[in-house]
C-alpha cells in the first residue's frame, strides 16, 4: 500500500524541525515503495547482480542520514531526493565494478524515459550514462533531475512534476528533450 502524501509529508515536516524519531517513524512508512523503485532501478541489471534493492536502499538510507539535506516539503520530493541518492549508490557501485575487472560480458542496461544502453559492460554503460547526465546538468538541471527521478527513482510523471513544481506536460516534454540530448551525446542517434 502506498503511503498518504499527508503522512509522509507529516513525517518529513517532524524531521526537520528536529524530531527525534521522526525518521525512525519515516523509514516504515515509505520503506515499500522505496524498495519498489529500487528493485525497478535494478531490473536491467544481470542476473546475480551483487547489489539487491534492500541493500541499494540502505545504502541510500546511510547516505540520507549522513548527510546534510534540505528541508523536505513533500513526500514526491523526499522521492526526489531518493532517486538522486540510488543514482549515487548504482554509480559508486557500477565505478567499482569496472575497476575490478575490465572488459566483461554485455548486457543491456534500460533505464526507464532515458535511452536503452547497449554496451559491453553494464557498468560501463552506467557509468557513461551518468557521465552524460553530469554534462546536462551543466546547463539544464531540470531536464537531469527529471531523468534521474523517472530513471534511478521510478517516480511517476505527477511526482516529478509535484516534486519540481512544475505541470506534467511539461515533464513529459522535457523528458523528451532530455531523452534525445542523452542519445546523441551517447552516441546512440538514429
Amino acid at each position: 500500500m502506498r503511503p498518504s502524501s499527508n503522512q509522509v509529508t507529516q513525517l518529513l515536516a517532524d524531521w526537520n524541525r528536529g524530531e527525534t524519531g521522526a525518521l525512525e517513524r519515516l523509514m516504515p512508512v515509505v520503506y515499500d515503495e522505496l524498495r519498489r523503485l529500487a528493485a525497478k532501478s535494478l531490473r536491467s541489471e544481470k542476473p546475480g547482480h551483487t547489489l539487491q534493492p534492500t541493500a541499494l536502499i540502505h545504502e541510500a538510507y546511510l547516505r540520507l542520514v549522513d548527510q546534510r539535506l534540505p528541508v523536505f516539503e513533500s513526500r514526491a520530493h523526499f522521492f526526489g531526493v531518493a532517486s538522486r541518492l540510488m543514482r549515487q549508490v548504482l554509480v559508486d557501485h557500477a565505478r567499482a565494478r569496472v575497476a575490478a575487472k575490465r572488459g566483461a560480458g554485455g548486457v543491456k542496461i534500460a533505464l526507464d524515459d532515458a535511452p536503452e544502453l547497449a554496451s559491453d559492460d553494464d557498468a560501463a554503460g552506467l557509468l557513461a550514462l551518468d557521465e552524460a547526465l553530469t554534462r546536462l546538468a551543466e546547463f539544464d538541471e531540470r531536464k537531469c533531475r527529471i531523468v534521474e527521478m523517472r530513471s534511478f527513482g521510478g517516480m511517476s510523471v505527477e511526482d516529478v512534476a509535484l516534486a519540481l513544481g512544475v505541470s506534467e506536460p511539461t515533464i513529459k516534454r522535457e523528458t523528451r528533450l532530455a531523452q534525445a540530448w542523452l542519445k546523441r551525446e551517447l552516441g546512440m542517434a538514429q
